[in-house]
């Protein structure tokens, strides 16, 4: 039960609709009957994620049902070949794809519910008025129709149409994005309002910062606003990551191109031999396995598995959290950082920046809550500097906030712009201790309908005297004199005139203003003291408040810039506030263009999507809007990162290719919908984070070229032998060992070189350091290929490479060949191009750190890469030399010349790739 037109009518209207009388409340009875009709006040989610399902989805992805379906050819193979022994091949891609499996469950932190965390944080206790007393209930019973009882301090426990106000101020930046508490009214309104713009309302999870009041419940559970967040977010759809997406891509080519080279070679064989007996298919039918292990890099999934959570944990390291590691990948990839304003760009803290008085203007420096800055007056005036210290005296006095250190920083309790004056204090010299003796003697409290508030308050030195803060005009009529280098000046229409233009100039710089007067002449006893009172003041001047940007905010959006990468603010805050901030951070020129809510939701799909491509600055808006630009841009082929920490930020997170959420200041429901949490909330920690990212895909690229040019080697080289076989000696050598059919590697060789030779080189290029300045070039676009024509250049330049130094060796060692004076057996020479394969392997990681630079550049920056060739050296020496390993591996013993012919020729690889990238160098 929601009343979406609660706002625009009367008070007694909704209160009639609902059956309540607000001086009485609902009766228990009736309270429970409408408990069992709409249901608990609590937000209803999906249950959590059990383990088999994230298994699961850990084993949908392409790649692994690829190696899946060749474990399971291979078991077939296997079985028909009579279940001899173990099938090594099947129990060796099966452990791949569970280490893959176990590194994806580990790594990946489990996202909790988020629609079970806005229970979480929403949950409290309410003070509702039943049967005509204040009773205290837990939130869930709240039911529609029930009367809200609202002090400061409390949560809002449910929606809910004021009644009654007194004072009344509640904080909505959860919410909406307003940065400064909401003065609240039961006055209708008129039209269609933003849910930031409805001021007779108030919000389940929203804080009463300050007053009193009386509200109706019009909406609990799901039909309150937390609820229609929970409803998007149960809606939004995360999209696959676009490397998983062209990871998806590659896997199903080369599923297709397995099957194909494959089903040809097979064809041919069996056209050109003529199979004749159930074993000679066989032979054919393990040809075809060989093929297929042979095309399929058994260890990429679980090399890209560990080269994102190294890439996560150096996320870390800087204090950038990535919950799913294939996100961090695509924030390097990002091209619009779409970021909420307030406590994002900005410090959510309310700081008195300009101060204007009677004589002149001054300014105070330090941002946020901390007591850190000085105050200095135009031209160092001493007047302007005294007349200042008397304004922030009243200010501070004039005031119902607190400010105190915890745990080494600033908090307040309160209204924040109460709290600037406190900050602004601990600046001034000699002020606080002033404060500290003053005595509060009685007071009237700010309300909407007055805009200003007052105090009489007794000084350090015994003077009684009446202190006033408010909005300026309304402030200036109750004003007679203004204070000027220490005398009380009457106030003539020009100098009122003047002061009203220098509060139009700072709310034009989007300030919030305040003006502060005193009276100490003719003041009214405590007992006496009303509104009545508040006239004849002595206006004292005007403060500018702003909630300021984050310093390194501005530093990281002209990196972002510098790296081709997008800032776009959307904000619920006001249009000329979003358009400061946005100009000062350097996000937007002067009069660039802001659109506000009521436009988004005036446009058509088509119509935003071009207003996006243009439009940086995006103000009073509501989370459905957020979503509608997120969409707008992924529409318009953008890699969207989306930045935020409030409850209304949560659906757009979920919705962006990388939701960003504040670990400090951020809701756990933002949190827990973001893929990436930022655990010092700093804008900066984004473009560490991003070059980071950046690094990432180029790594990925690397081992990409390096074991897909490993495998394409490994293909060619079986498919050239099989087909040149009579030219070079195959077929006698086979005829010499009695086999039918010879293949130039067995599949346990195939595996052995996939996984154990290549997966120690992968995985050290996977991580090497960045050789180039990777944020400089601009974010690569949706058409940007992981593996463009480039790379498939590369690919086949060094798989031909290879296979045509394969096919000399074969040619050298065996008798029958073009190359006369072979002598070698059948399994001597397969170990000779088996070997060959694995050291033209190391040569081809050399060559895969770069795409146009030489090997030899910086070849010494990764330790581990030597480290790791080295290793795969010393394996293939034992796989060769030791005698359980050759007979696991159907190999023999090589002597020196074998070894430095399998070297020299292997060297080919490298030289062939040095000279490609030099021509490449040399044509730009």
């Amino acid at each position: 039960m929601a009343y979406a037109d609660a706002p625009i009518r009367e008070s007694d209207e909704v209160a009639e609709s609902l059956g309540v009388d607000p001086l009485i409340g609902l009766s228990v009875s009736e309270a429970a009957a409408r408990l069992e009709q709409y249901g608990p006040n609590e937000l209803v989610g999906k249950p959590p994620v059990p383990l088999w399902r994230r298994i699961l989805d850990q084993l949908n992805d392409a790649l692994v049902i690829l190696l899946l379906i060749a474990a399971a050819v291979s078991v077939g193979a296997w079985a028909l070949e009579g279940a001899q022994g173990a099938p090594v091949e099947a129990i060796v891609v099966i452990a791949v794809v569970v280490f893959n499996v176990v590194i994806g469950i580990v790594e990946e932190s489990k996202a909790a519910d988020a629609v079970a965390a806005l229970a979480h944080m929403t949950q409290a206790q309410s003070l509702v008025l039943r049967e005509g007393q204040n009773c205290e209930i837990n939130a869930s019973d709240v039911v529609p129709g029930d009367i809200l009882i609202l002090s400061e301090g409390d949560q809002v426990g449910a929606d809910a149409r004021i009644v009654k106000a007194s004072s009344l101020r509640v904080a909505e930046a959860a919410l909406t994005g307003e940065s400064t508490p909401v003065t609240k009214s039961p006055e209708a309104l008129s039209g269609k309002v933003a849910v930031g713009d409805r001021t007779n309302m108030v919000f389940r999870g929203t804080a009463v910062t300050g007053g009193a009041g009386r509200a109706i419940v019009t909406g609990t559970g799901m039909e309150s606003e937390m609820g229609n967040i929970a409803t998007m977010l149960d809606e939004t759809e995360e999209e696959d990551t676009p490397l998983q997406k062209e990871i998806d891509g590659v896997s199903s080519m080369l599923g297709r191109v397995v099957v194909a080279i494959a089903l040809i070679i097979m064809i041919a064989i069996a056209i050109v031999q003529t199979p004749e007996t159930a074993s000679d298919w066989v032979t054919i039918l393990l040809l075809g396995v060989s093929l297929a292990v042979a095309a399929v890099p058994e260890g990429l999934p679980a090399i890209l598995s560990v080269v994102l959570a190294l890439g996560v944990r150096r996320m870390a390291d800087r204090n950038a959290v990535v919950k799913k590691l294939h996100s961090a990948e695509t924030l390097g990839s990002a091209s619009v950082i779409c970021t909420d304003k307030t406590g994002t760009l900005t410090q959510n803290e309310m700081t008195i920046k300009e101060i204007i008085t009677g004589s002149g203007h001054a300014t105070l420096s330090g941002v946020g809550y901390a007591p850190e800055g000085q105050l200095e007056a135009a031209g160092g005036s001493l007047d302007i500097i005294d007349e200042c210290l008397v304004l922030l005296e009243a200010g501070a006095l004039a005031n119902d906030a607190q400010l105190k250190g915890v745990d080494g920083r600033w908090e307040i309790t309160g209204d924040p712009t109460d709290a600037s004056f406190l900050t602004a204090m601990g600046k001034a010299p000699g002020l606080g201790e002033q404060i500290e003796r003053a005595e509060r003697l009685a007071g009237v409290p700010f309300s909407s309908e007055r805009k200003m508030m007052s105090t009489l308050h007794r000084n350090a030195q015994g003077d009684v005297m009446i202190l006033a803060k408010g909005a300026p005009d309304v402030l200036l009529d109750r004003c007679s004199t203004v204070l000027v280098t220490g005398e009380n000046v009457p106030l003539e229409a020009a100098q009122r005139a003047a002061i009203l233009e220098n509060v139009q100039s700072l709310s034009s710089q989007a300030y919030r203003t305040l003006g502060v007067a005193v009276r100490t002449e003719g003041v009214p006893a405590p007992e006496d003291f009303d509104e009545s009172a508040e006239h004849d003041l002595v206006y004292l001047g005007v403060v500018g408040i702003i909630d300021p940007p984050r310093v390194e905010a501005a530093e990281a959006i002209e990196e972002a810039h510098r790296a081709g990468v997008r800032v776009v603010m959307i904000t619920g805050d006001h249009p000329e506030t979003a358009r400061k901030i946005a100009q000062d951070l350097g996000i937007v020129g002067q009069d660039a263009p802001v659109m506000v809510g009521h436009d988004i939701e005036e446009a058509t799909s088509q119509e935003l999507r071009e207003i996006a491509r243009t439009t940086s600055v995006y103000a009073r808006v509501a989370p459905e809007h957020k979503l509608r630009i997120v969409d707008a841009l992924q529409e318009d082929e953008q890699i969207v990162a989306m930045t935020g920490d409030g409850v209304n930020d949560a659906p757009a997170l979920k919705s962006a290719d990388i939701g960003i959420a504040m670990g400090i200041t951020g809701t756990e429901v933002t949190k827990d919908a973001a893929k990436m949490v930022l655990a010092d909330d700093n804008f900066a920690t984004i473009v560490a984070a991003i070059r980071e990212g950046r690094v990432i895909f180029d790594n990925i690229k690397k081992f990409l070229r390096y074991l897909l040019a490993s495998n394409m080697g490994e293909v060619l080289t079986l498919f050239f032998g099989v087909v040149l076989m009579g030219v070079i000696g195959l077929t006698e050598a086979a005829d010499a060992a009695g086999v039918h059919l010879a293949l130039p590697l067995l599949a346990t060789q195939i595996l052995w070189i996939n996984l154990v030779s290549d997966t120690g080189p992968a995985l050290a290029v996977g991580v090497d350091p960045e050789i180039d300045d990777v944020m400089a070039n601009r974010p690569r676009s949706l058409q940007d290929k992981v593996i463009g024509k480039e790379m498939w250049l590369t690919i086949m330049t060094t798989g031909f490479t290879m296979a045509i130094v394969s096919i000399i060796t074969m040619d050298l060692w065996l008798p029958g060949g073009l190359i006369p004076g072979g002598t070698d057996d059948l399994d001597t020479m397969r170990t000779a191009v088996f070997t060959t394969i694995v050291l033209c392997d190391l040569f081809a990681v050399l060559n895969s750190r770069s795409a146009t630079l030489s090997a030899f550049r910086d070849i010494g920056s990764n330790k581990l890469l030597w480290g790791s060739i080295a290793l795969a050296v010393l394996l293939q020496i034992c796989v060769v030399e030791i005698p359980f390993l050759q007979a696991a591996f159907a190999t023999e013993s090589l002597d020196l010349a074998h070894w430095g012919v399998a070297l020299a020729l292997s060297s080919l690889v490298l030289w062939v790739e040095e000279v490609r990238k030099v021509m490449k160098r040399s044509h730009g």
